[in-house]
């Protein structure tokens, strides 16, 4: 076991909560600060609910832009861009369009498809010693092609090991529908659906309730609420206040989602960070509209989970928008594509619309490592991927601080 630390986390999100749950079953003494009253209140709150372990492609692929074009020039689309006279915007676009070809696709989705694999193992480990409540399931996974020419290539890339159970299957339109009779109204304008057997489905936000309640059982542990800045120390350190009050840190990790930017700004740190924000619809049908496994409509990029008696429904990318403020316009254009999709689904809504803001990378590649000041590490940019790669990212953190990681801590 490496030598005990005393570690400050900063971020009460899924990826700050399973960072200090890794680190603190290792042996560590973790404080994590939160600048709500309560954890998980951002992007971790009302997502996707998909843990997509297998379909870890990133944003930042050949033909996107064409296609994007595509995009913008639809009503709804599941892509807008507003530009503004903002230099970090303009930088965080080009480095994306530069990540935009097949080799650097290829290279990065390898790299997500290892740490969401690792989360995948360890997360049964947590689970079988007694994390639940947050309505995990493994139903599988189908994602849904109406292209003929997009799910050719989707099935050539499926990952396809002899004998491996996990491995992704190509299935026809019927066959789809036969595992998702729920879209049994898509049939006619279907061209096919890659299967992952193995991909999960669980309760973000309930899943940061139970490492809370998990983490509030250690003795190494605790949660403290307030805002926290970060300064550089005369002897070039990380320090960190609290609240306008100096505050005895240790170790930090910066795991802010998208406020990490702003407060890696004194320590002349540029993190290449973008928010995109995405929306979601939460459902309580009866249980005729409830789908087994979780779906994705890929021409909408629109996913579709069931969690426990819910239906939660999550999709868009709005590049540009710089809050959270719900946009009646897209959430409208959510409500129509689900009626549409789901035809005979009563429309009442369990819970109130939600936005966030994910906060993603150019190359969708999430920043886990070391920073040149030496007691500051990074676990930031997971952009829609935050809860699939959440436990993957905590492990790389643990190794980083115990030398196990190989490769200096970059990811």
């Amino acid at each position: 076991m490496p030598a005990r630390q005393t570690i400050t986390i900063i971020g009460g999100g899924v990826i700050g909560l399973t960072t200090a749950f890794a680190l603190v079953r290792d042996g560590h003494d973790v404080t994590l600060i939160e600048r709500h009253e309560a954890i998980g209140r951002e992007a971790s709150f009302a997502n996707g609910g998909q843990l997509s372990y297998r379909y870890v492609k990133p944003l930042a692929d050949a033909g996107v832009v064409r296609e994007a074009i595509g995009w913008l020039l639809r009503e709804n689309s599941p892509i807008s861009l507003r530009l503004r006279a903002d230099p970090h915007q303009w930088l965080w676009l080009a480095a994306f369009l530069r990540a935009c070809s097949r080799r650097t696709n290829r290279r990065n989705a390898a790299l997500l498809l290892d740490l969401a694999l690792s989360g995948q193992r360890e997360l049964q480990v947590w689970r079988e010693g007694g994390l639940s409540d947050f309505l995990w399931r493994r139903p599988g996974k189908l994602v849904l092609y109406r292209n003929a020419e997009t799910f050719r290539k989707a099935a050539e890339s499926a990952v396809q090991t002899a004998g491996d159970a996990a491995q992704e299957q190509a299935l026809s339109p019927t066959a789809c529908i036969a595992a998702a009779p729920a879209f049994a109204d898509l049939l006619p304008r279907l061209a096919g659906g890659i299967f992952s057997p193995q991909d999960e489905v669980g309760d973000c936000h309930l899943f940061c309730e139970a490492l809370r309640a998990a983490l509030a059982k250690e003795s190494g542990f605790r949660l403290v609420h307030g805002v926290a800045t970060l300064r550089q120390g005369a002897r070039g350190q990380c320090e960190v206040m609290l609240d306008g009050q100096d505050f005895d840190s240790g170790l930090v990790v910066l795991a802010a989602g998208i406020a990490s930017r702003a407060l890696a700004r004194p320590l002349r740190l540029g993190l290449p960070l973008y928010g995109l924000k995405g929306y979601s619809l939460t459902y309580r049908p009866s249980p005729d509209f409830l789908p087994e496994i979780s779906v994705t409509d890929y021409d909408n990029r629109v996913v579709y989970a069931r969690l426990g008696d819910r239906l939660r429904v999550a999709a868009m990318v709005d590049i540009g928008a710089e809050d959270t403020a719900l946009d009646p316009r897209r959430i409208a254009g959510l409500r129509g594509l689900v009626a549409r999709t789901l035809p005979g689904m009563p429309v009442t809504e369990d819970e109130p619309p939600w936005a966030g803001l994910r906060p993603a990378t150019p190359t969708g590649v999430p920043l886990v490592t070391r920073t040149r000041i030496d007691n500051l590490l990074l676990n930031v940019g997971h952009g829609a991927l935050g809860f699939t790669l959440s436990v993957g990212s905590a492990l790389r953190i643990r190794d980083i601080m115990a030398g196990r990681d190989g490769k200096g801590g970059s990811t």
